[in-house]
């Protein structure tokens, strides 16, 4: 009949279904005609072994060696120095997020890091973007001259000295 050769039908492309993915209702022990299940390895345990201390202590002294470099860069010394706030919109970063706030050179000069950081600002990766596009827009067309400063217009710690001194 009909539906006995769509039954069969059925379970035939369910068998070859299985076979490529391993799963389906066809591989259940109670249906009929059920194609076996592929036998699963063995786990294999990992071999216990003694620690290589040399190696380990290696390790431990390239990470000590690669934090050092790390804290010398100027995006982590910008990081000590400043808020972790963007100084254009305000948001504020930490925890995963502190990655999408970058150091932005005020001068467009990334040989310029003064220990001080009076070269760079904390932007947020948008603003950051948004600053260097102007930058490119502003070369791009010389001849008109651009009402906007480069410097921002948002200070969010423009009352902060007068709230400190009410404590």
């Amino acid at each position: 009949s009909l539906t006995e050769a769509g039954r069969k039908a059925g379970r035939d492309f369910a068998g070859i279904f299985c076979q490529s993915v391993w799963l389906c209702k066809a591989t259940a022990p109670d249906v009929e005609g059920a194609m076996p299940r592929a036998p699963r390895e063995p786990a294999i345990m990992p071999k216990r072994t003694t620690p290589d201390h040399s190696r380990l202590d290696r390790v431990v002294a390239e990470a000590r060696r690669h934090s050092d470099e790390r804290a010398a860069t100027y995006r982590e010394r910008a990081m000590q120095l400043f808020p972790w706030i963007c100084g254009r919109c305000g948001r504020e970063f930490s925890g995963a997020r502190l990655r999408e706030l970058t150091v932005h050179h005020k001068d467009h000069n990334h040989d310029n890091n003064p220990p001080d950081g009076s070269n760079w600002e904390l932007l947020c990766l948008y603003c950051h973007d948004n600053e260097h596009m102007r930058l490119l827009e502003q070369q791009a067309r010389p001849g008109i001259s651009d009402n906007h400063s480069s410097a921002a217009t948002h200070n969010p710690f423009a009352g902060l000295q007068a709230l400190l001194n009410k404590k």
